[in-house]
Parts: structure tokens; C-alpha cells; sequence
């Protein structure tokens, strides 16, 4: 798992986690933010659960755990925050898990114990440690229902969600900061078209993101945009087609190759049904350790 810190200004900080090499391939990567103002710290999307370890190891080596007072969930994905019942394992009691009040009933599936906040619609401020402040600036639609971005404004880094992911190939990485802004529109472009359905919410979430001024946009996957690029990324997001899956209303479906007739020997010579394997024991699981939570054993 790398890290990179986007903004330091003593105590304060913001540091990415992601580009695991060691997460098994049939995930998709994620970038997990952690930041910091004096002895307090707030975790965003803090990641699926099979990747807590490694995002663990590399935020504890920024901020000590009990420092952490806050989580904030910008939508309801399994890769932003499964790992939560985790995190509350090695954090404080009181941590507070701030989440868009539409998924309150859902993300309570990851975890019922937690303090949640219900974020409102219109967004709310969070205050934290020495005069650290964090806006949740409403996005929704983009992709999900009840979704939110979050700027800091005295750093002036946007933690922007889905909006600006893009699944990187490990080879056109350098780093986490996007150097080839017209190469990187390769990766952009399919992920937006699909999922970003609304041109009316996305025209108002460019519209309030424009008036913030931010000089760093981290998205939830994918690579940071830094300087001219910032622009660029609106300016590029302003003008693309999306929500293409329905078009004129009426889906539109990739074409699949159509299946070869059955014949009666193709259908004797059909391979067997595969074998259904017993469930592994919660004790077995490669997650949650031997015997107790991998946690609580991370804790201790």
C-alpha cells in the first residue's frame, strides 16, 4: 500500500492511501484519506474490509489511532467504507461516523453499533482538532443518490468521491498525481459516461465546486489532479456525454455474441455443474484472523 501526503502545514495534513500491489486482482483499487489537525483526525472512506490491513499499517504510521475522532462515508459503496466495524474496533468509543442520511438504513448492514451523524441533504461542516474544518458539499446522483464531496477550505483540497475515478492500469502510474491530463482522459472517460447519470446534478456539483477554488481534487479511486489540471477536469467533466446506458429511452445493451444452438450432442458432452464448495468457518477467515477479529488482534 503507498501513501503520498497532498497538503502539509505543521500539524495539519492530508494524507492518500492506495495502489495496494498486494490486493488480490479481482479488486478495484481505492485511495483512502486521512486528515489531520493537531491531536484530531478524520478518516474518509476508509475502504472495503479486505484491504483494511494495509491501509491500517499506513495510517497508523501517520496519525496514532486514538487521535481519530471522526469517519466520514461520502455514499454507501462496499470499497469506501465495509471496513468500518474494523476501524471502530482500533478507534476511539466515541468516534463519530458521519453518512448521508439516505444510507443510514443500509450502511447499518456494515455495522448497527456505530455513532452515526445523518448528514442532510444541503451538507453540513465538521469542526476537528486545532481549527480543522471539513464541508460536505452535496454531490448527489454522482453516482450514488446520497452522495457528498468534501473540501477543506484552508488547505483547498476536495475530496471528490467517484466523481474523477478511473481505474489506472498500474503501468500509466506515476505516483498519485495525474502528469498526462489528455492520457488520463482515457481512463476517465468510459467510468463517467456509465456512471454519472444526472447533467443537471453534475452541472450544480461544477457549479459549487468552481466557487470553492480548490487546488487539489482527490478523487475516491484513480490518480490526484493538482494545478491547471483541476480546471481541466471540470472543463472536461462540463462538456461529456453521460448516463449513456439509456439513451431516448431505451436501454442500451452491449452487444454479446449470440450464444451457438444446442445440439443434442453439444448438450450430452456439456461439462457437469460445478462443485459447491462448503462455506469456510467465520473462525477460518482470512479477514477476520483466527479466533478473534484481526482488529481487535492489530490493536492488542
Amino acid at each position: 500500500m503507498r501513501s503520498e501526503v497532498v497538503f502539509r502545514d505543521g500539524t495539519r495534513s492530508w494524507l492518500v492511501v492506495g495502489q495496494d500491489s498486494g490486493k488480490p486482482p479481482d479488486l478495484v483499487d481505492s485511495n483512502q484519506v486521512i486528515v489531520r489537525a493537531g491531536n484530531e483526525a478524520v478518516l474518509i472512506d476508509p475502504g472495503g474490509v479486505e484491504i483494511f490491513p494495509a491501509v491500517f499499517d499506513a495510517v497508523e504510521r501517520e496519525v496514532p489511532l486514538a487521535d481519530i475522532k471522526h469517519v466520514i462515508l461520502t455514499h454507501e459503496d462496499p470499497d469506501a467504507g465495509s471496513s468500518l466495524p474494523l476501524w471502530r474496533e482500533v478507534c476511539v468509543d466515541e468516534l463519530k461516523v458521519h453518512v448521508p442520511w439516505l444510507w443510514l438504513g443500509y450502511v447499518t448492514h456494515y455495522d448497527r453499533e456505530a455513532d452515526f451523524v445523518a448528514v442532510p441533504d444541503e451538507g453540513m461542516e465538521i469542526r476537528f482538532g486545532d481549527g480543522g474544518r471539513l464541508q460536505l458539499i452535496p454531490a448527489h446522483y454522482l453516482h450514488s443518490p446520497g452522495n457528498f464531496s468534501v473540501f477543506d477550505p484552508d488547505a483547498k483540497v476536495l475530496f471528490s468521491g467517484d466523481i474523477g475515478g478511473a481505474l489506472v492500469p498500474p503501468d500509466d502510474r506515476d505516483g498519485f498525481t495525474v502528469r498526462d491530463f489528455d492520457r488520463h482522459v482515457e481512463f476517465l472517460t468510459g467510468f463517467h459516461q456509465r456512471w454519472m447519470g444526472s447533467p443537471a446534478a453534475r452541472d450544480d456539483w461544477i457549479r459549487r465546486v468552481r466557487a470553492l477554488g480548490p487546488e487539489v481534487i482527490v478523487p475516491q479511486r484513480g490518480l490526484v489532479f493538482t494545478g491547471a489540471n483541476v480546471d481541466r477536469f471540470l472543463n472536461w467533466f462540463e462538456t461529456l456525454e453521460i448516463g449513456i446506458a439509456v439513451k431516448d429511452g431505451t436501454p442500451q445493451r452491449l452487444t454479446e455474441p449470440a450464444p451457438a444452438p444446442e445440439t443434442t450432442d453439444t448438450a450430452a458432452s456439456a461439462p457437469p455443474p460445478p462443485e459447491i464448495k462448503a462455506a469456510t468457518k467465520p473462525d477460518d477467515s482470512p479477514i477476520m484472523g483466527v479466533g478473534k477479529p484481526l482488529a481487535r488482534a492489530l490493536k492488542e
